[in-house]
């Protein structure tokens, strides 16, 4: 089966980002692969709210243009999404609040009395998204069990009589749509036989996960769009895991608590988008300056200043490779879906420790807030590893000592080892020392770690696809899941995937793209950033690029129009 792109949506406020989520597990409860992209404005209350909901046989990261069925809860959504509807598409609306203009050719309307229903039945109209779910997933062979038992699991710890009334009114929309239209409906989510347990999770709540898994202790968060979430799913596990997540003023406070909590030992954390990252900039050289480790989410937007609150974009990657002024060294990685922002953020925490230094993922809107179905992270080989580190007393200590790869052993206040931290110079001892010779030594141990780190950690670039091909991408971030749903469409294409930004693959990255018939490079920001990068490092040029900055992620379908005609 092709992806069958599912949308729903309404104003704010009528349960749209809910219903999406509840209509995507019954898709993964009834053995299929889905990913979830949503849409809003950023105004503080109202406004048009959508998601998109892709259900495939095969694993699935990206979004296509077109719509197979519309579940439009108000007028607006049948006036804004209307023209997205492909051929022989489905659109459900209720007759009684909604005016369907001219519709595509091939289009079967579904009119459901969601408004009726609810006066009869639900009593509210905070019942209209749950009479919409029933009734779409009866349209597309849904199994009514599953949805109801993610009802009750959503409303978990609510009363009974609750419970009790959404199933009523599930059930009201689901018998409605079966009777109704029982020659119309399609078995899209007919159960599968074979089933593999899988977790609907967004990229915010990976990072999340993976932070805990990794022995996080403190995180120092202040909510800014895309990364809130990632707060949202840390805070009420604190007690479960035995971590602090402290809310702070603004993200000065927050990056500044997370290197204290740091320098007495505790494997720390903060977040923020970029706007909020440039705030964070200050204490981010005074965490490279003073060795101490550090994790750093930046979840990219638009920009600048304010920009695009709620939209996507990857206009960050100059900016967090020459964030804060001087040179120091900036390990920095890119996550291109759920997967990889968990294991990445694991990673994170051990460099942190190991080269006494900030790390960086980077992260785009498009992976922080869109949910992917996958296999439950597999965590139990991973091993803390707290590096050059002790808690013992240690005869004259040097916290600043010199080393051939750069890294000095770590202690904490407390133990008995005498440690003077400050923002300046500092010698081996830690005190402030301006001498050239001083300056040329703490400078080359500081910048030593990044070779180190290119020597023992730096993964090799993946290259998927054929070895050979006549067109090889180039990308990073979130592009992945597009990508990788157009090369389905040719045999003569592969893909260099960039997870490690800082140190750079150089070597890996020369051999591969020298042997290249054709570069295509794809970027969500306006100056081909990661072109500049690659030519920076390598000294190869690419001349083709695909570049998109409005906001919106990359579509399969625009992909596959560049290949096409690069070919």
């Amino acid at each position: 089966m092709q992806p069958f792109s599912v949308k729903i949506g309404g104003e704010a406020g009528f349960g749209i980002m809910s219903s999406g989520l509840i209509f995507s597990k019954v898709a993964t409860r009834s053995g299929y692969h889905v990913f979830n992209y949503m849409e809003y404005p950023s105004i503080i209350r109202g406004g048009h709210n959508v998601m998109q909901i892709m259900v495939s046989e095969k694993s699935i990261a990206a979004s296509y243009k077109h719509t197979d069925f519309l579940i439009a809860l108000n007028q607006q959504t049948i006036d804004l999404h209307v023209s997205e509807l492909s051929l022989n598409a489905g659109l459900m609306y209720d007759s009684a609040t909604c005016v369907l203009p001219k519709l595509p050719k091939g289009v079967t309307v579904f009119d459901i009395p969601i408004d009726k229903i609810v006066r009869e039945i639900g009593g509210s109209f905070i019942f209209r998204n749950t009479i919409a779910i029933g009734a779409a997933a009866a349209l597309v062979g849904g199994d009514i069990k599953i949805l109801k038992d993610l009802l009750a699991e959503g409303f978990a710890g609510k009363s009974k009589e609750l419970i009790e009334k959404n199933f009523r009114v599930a059930e009201a929309g689901y018998n409605y749509a079966r009777q109704q239209y029982a020659n119309k409906t399609k078995p899209i989510l007919a159960i599968k036989k074979k089933k593999q347990k899988q977790m609907v999770i967004a990229g915010n709540d990976a990072i999340a996960l993976g932070s805990i898994a990794a022995g996080m202790q403190f995180a120092a968060i202040y909510p800014m769009t895309p990364i809130s979430n990632i707060l949202h799913t840390l805070a009420p596990l604190q007690e479960k895991y035995n971590f602090i997540y402290k809310q702070p003023e603004d993200e000065i406070s927050a990056i500044n608590m997370a290197i204290g909590a740091s320098f007495a030992g505790a494997r720390a954390m903060t977040a923020s988008a970029g706007g909020g990252f440039c705030l964070m900039s200050e204490g981010y050289g005074l965490a490279a300056m003073t060795e101490t480790p550090l994790v750093i989410i930046e979840g990219m937007r638009g920009g600048p200043a304010t920009g695009l609150p709620t939209w996507t974009e990857q206009g960050d990657l100059r900016f967090v490779l020459h964030a804060h002024q001087g040179e120091f060294p900036r390990i920095v990685l890119a996550a291109g879906d759920a997967n990889e922002a968990f294991h990445l953020t694991m990673q994170a925490f051990n460099l942190a420790d190991k080269y006494q230094t900030p790390v960086i993922i980077i992260v785009d809107k498009q992976v922080c807030e869109s949910h992917f179905s996958v296999s439950p992270f597999e965590y139990n080989k991973y091993i803390a590893d707290r590096g050059k580190f002790t808690v013992k007393k240690q005869a004259s200590y040097k916290r600043y000592a010199l080393s051939k790869d750069g890294i000095s052993l770590r202690s904490i206040p407390g133990v008995g080892n005498h440690i003077v931290v400050n923002s300046d110079e500092h010698n081996e001892l830690g005190y402030s020392n301006e001498e050239a010779k001083n300056r040329l030594d703490q400078m080359s141990k500081r910048m030593q770690k990044l070779a180190t780190c290119a020597k023992e950690d730096l993964a090799k670039p993946e290259l998927i696809g054929p070895k050979d091909a006549d067109v090889t991408i180039v990308s990073w971030g979130s592009n992945k899941g597009a990508i990788l749903e157009a090369m389905n469409d040719f045999d003569n294409v592969n893909f260099l995937h960039l997870t490690w930004i800082s140190p750079f693959p150089t070597e890996a990255v020369k051999n591969i793209l020298h042997k290249a018939n054709r570069i295509l490079n794809i970027e969500c920001n306006s100056t081909a950033q990661m072109a500049g990068l690659i030519k920076e490092k390598t000294g190869i040029g690419i001349k083709d690029n695909l570049l998109k900055y409005d906001g919106r992620p990359f579509f399969p379908e625009e992909i596959i129009a560049k290949i096409k005609k690069m070919l």
